[in-house]
């Protein structure tokens, strides 16, 4: 497949591109990272039918080709040994994967497991833009939706997300303890998770004042400059936060299991700024590989 072939859910991989075009988005929509060569038989069975099946799902996962002749580190990076290979990257991570080339039953039921296909919208229906309104207002419409359909789950998951940004966290939590399985997963619900983390870890935690002091006194002293991380990445800095999980990653990687690179992870997760994250995804692999 050449750029020109290329449509909205099927794309060319490089390595320049690979950290925002497939782990960075991944992050909201699931990526399929398909490794192939001009001369690979099998890959010429394979790719047209992922490209049909990216198609079919409209846009509930975005493939991406990777050519391992033009691509080599990249595939070495991967350790691929045979292909095609073909990886599905979620949140950030590669979750699932196989090597050879399935049959298309054998290709839906692996997706299946991960993703559902999208509904494609009417070419001629408008989306109108939801009016502007308070996390409180939301809170408040939605509860009412609730009440007259409840047997409507997607807004279970709109109310726990409307009820963190009105600073309930508690309340939040609950919601998001109740969703469904398909919802649970859903990248807005992972996100919401992170955040909770991240909040749970501040509980009882003394103010940023307080662990700096600690921090400078004793700079192995991980549990303070931990939760300092978490302060600074919540209420002002976030690349001062993720500064000290990345010391902590470096000098104890092990410590409280692995706790550093789950912090990383979840601050990642929670992070608009897409730059900040890929400079400091590509830090993180750094000191882990």
């Amino acid at each position: 497949m050449t750029d020109a072939t290329a449509t909205a859910h099927v794309f060319d991989v490089d390595q320049q591109r690979f950290e925002t075009d497939v782990l960075q988005a991944s992050l909201t929509t699931p990526v399929l990272v398909d490794f192939w060569a001009t001369w690979c038989e099998p890959c010429k069975t394979l790719g047209p039918m992922l490209e049909k099946l990216a198609a079919e799902y409209n846009g509930a996962f975005r493939l991406g080709k990777v050519d391992v002749d033009k691509q080599q580190e990249l595939a070495g990076m991967f350790g691929i040994r045979s292909i095609p290979t073909v990886m599905l990257v979620k949140d950030g991570q590669v979750l699932d994967g196989f090597s050879g080339a399935l049959p298309e039953g054998q290709l839906r039921e692996f997706l299946s497991r991960h993703v559902q296909p999208l509904e494609a919208l009417p070419e001629d229906e408008a989306v109108d833009e939801a009016p502007l309104e308070t996390p409180e207002e939301a809170v408040n419409r939605l509860q009412q939706a609730i009440a007259a359909e409840p047997a409507k789950t997607e807004l279970k998951l709109e109310l726990a997300l409307a009820l963190m940004r009105a600073g309930q966290t508690s309340a939040a939590e609950a919601e998001l303890t109740t969703l469904p399985a398909n919802l649970a997963t859903d990248a807005r619900a992972l996100r919401l998770r992170s955040e909770l983390d991240l909040a749970h870890a501040l509980k009882d935690a003394p103010t940023l004042a307080v662990l700096q002091q600690k921090v400078q006194a004793d700079g192995n002293d991980w549990a303070a400059r931990d939760q300092l991380g978490v302060r600074l990445l919540l209420e002002s800095d976030p690349a001062a936060g993720l500064e000290q999980f990345l010391a902590i990653l470096q000098n104890a990687r092990d410590w409280n299991d692995g706790q550093a690179k789950k912090r990383l992870l979840a601050a990642f997760a929670t992070i608009d700024d897409a730059e900040l994250v890929g400079r400091y995804r590509r830090r993180m692999a750094s000191l882990l590989f």
